[in-house]
């Protein structure tokens, strides 16, 4: 209804400006001169007219399965005369994207803009549509990249974003609810945000240039025309533009684009520690400040933390200066650094500040097939968790994939469990479950989390 109400505005004003206000001035009074007191009036266009051609409309389409709940009652099928085949509809997606390398077609986007599509079209500002395919996406920092083909295409220098100041002036291109490519200007109001939902790493330019709905996967340029962002989000409580808009800036856009090109997906360190946020009685009890840290919880067994000699029960306070408040902000500054990093960590420990070094190393997840655990496991596949979920606090054993037919399968175990426990007691990860099997347990009973349901499941 916002939306009608605005398009009528729009409809009836102008023609009442016209009439009241446009109609008695000379029609060349309107135009700004080219030049004052002899000096040419500044203007973006010549650099606007250079890189508009490497900003393009993506869209993206994907079928989803939906089911009528009648549908589920076979009494209802079978009376009705109804088969049992799932509806498709179609979900559309519109955003923006920037080519970066005119020779091979590829284009930087957003994850989300292109997540689970079946078919992505990009339109380019000449007019021409063209099918892309897929490189690779790294859902925890929002970035993708696309290809198209390499046929008369521009693409936009990427810039140092690390040199970027507040307040320098940038300007946003994209295709705001679809409407076609629009620019608008503005300044650089923060650097490094984090602390946004739904996005694994964050290392945001804040920018009060307008950003909207489409605009996401779009440019954000300096004034020379060189990439130093890719718009991603805004902060509005009413969906709308309200001066807030984030972007990728283009250093972390490019690192991830070059691992994806190389190995297919990105490669991140980890110190190898569990977590959790200190809260005013767990800070009471350790003697710290709440919100001042993260408490170590778990230290994995061979981890770059154990070899720097960091404890449970010690809280993470900075990483090489930076200073950290929660679970996330440690995750965060882990995901931001390449494999290998050599980190400063500083610890409180019993009162006391202390500082280690570690080597961020690459996570590893671990996977074994269940059978090798219990034979009534059979035909399931196993693997420990991703580290953002483990960042999140969650624990368990990922069932990540069931043979139709199988033992595992006849017991009704099924791909996508989450095995939490076993015989009550709580398992963390593989060389948990491993643990607690390999004692050969006679009666097994385990604790699952399918979707938002937990239950048991007995192997008897």
């Amino acid at each position: 209804m916002r939306g009608s109400a605005l398009c009528r505005g729009l409809v009836t004003a102008i023609p009442l400006l016209f009439a009241t206000g446009l109609a008695a001035v000379p029609a060349h009074a309107g135009a700004l001169p080219a030049a004052v007191d002899g000096e040419a009036l500044p203007s973006l266009a010549p650099m606007l007219e250079r890189i508009t051609p490497a900003v393009v409309n993506v869209a993206s389409r994907r079928s989803v399965q939906v089911r009528s709940p009648f549908m589920d009652d076979p009494f209802f099928r079978r009376f009705f005369g109804m088969p049992d085949i799932p509806r498709e509809r179609i979900q559309q997606s519109l955003g923006s994207g920037v080519i970066v390398d005119a020779a091979k077609g590829y284009v930087l986007t957003n994850n989300h803009v292109i997540e689970n599509a079946d078919e992505i079209e990009v339109t380019l500002a000449d007019g021409r549509t063209l099918a892309a395919t897929r490189v690779g996406t790294d859902p925890d920092s929002d970035v993708a990249v696309i290809r198209i083909p390499a046929e008369r295409l521009a693409a936009l220098p990427l810039a140092d974003s690390a040199r970027l100041r507040v307040g320098d002036f940038v300007v946003a291109v994209g295709n705001p609810f679809g409407l076609g490519q629009t620019v608008t200007g503005g300044l650089v109001s923060a650097l490094g945000r984090s602390g946004l939902r739904g996005i694994g790493v964050q290392n945001f330019i804040q920018t009060d240039a307008s950003i909207n709905p489409g605009n996401s996967g779009g440019a954000l340029v300096n004034l020379r025309g060189e990439l130093i962002g890719i718009n991603t989000a805004i902060f509005s409580p009413s969906g709308g533009n309200v001066g807030i808009g984030f972007a990728i800036p283009s250093n972390l856009a490019r690192d991830v684009m070059r691992q994806l090109l190389a190995f297919g997906e990105v490669k991140r360190g980890s110190l190898g520690l569990a977590t959790q946020d200190l809260d005013e009685e767990l800070a009471a009890a350790l003697g710290v400040e709440p919100g001042k840290g993260a408490v170590v919880t778990r230290v994995g067994a061979g981890s770059p933390a154990a070899g720097a000699g960091i404890r449970p029960g010690d809280v993470v306070a900075a990483i090489d200066g930076k200073p950290v408040r929660s679970r996330a902000d440690l995750a965060n500054l882990e995901g931001l650094l390449p494999v290998g990093s050599t980190v400063q960590v500083a610890l409180l420990r019993d009162g006391a500040v202390l500082n280690v070094t570690a080597a961020l190393r690459a996570v590893v997840l671990r996977k074994l097939e269940a059978a090798t655990l219990d034979p009534r496991l059979a035909g399931a596949s196993l693997s420990d968790l991703e580290a953002k979920l483990r960042d999140r606090g969650v624990t368990g054993v990922l069932v990540s994939q069931v043979a139709p037919g199988s033992r595992a399968a006849g017991y009704g175990l099924a791909a996508g469990d989450l095995i939490t426990t076993v015989n009550q007691r709580d398992i963390e990860d593989l060389a948990a479950l491993e643990a607690v099997l390999g004692a050969r347990p006679g009666q097994v009973l385990l604790t699952l989390v399918r979707g938002r349901r937990g239950f048991y499941l007995l192997l008897d």
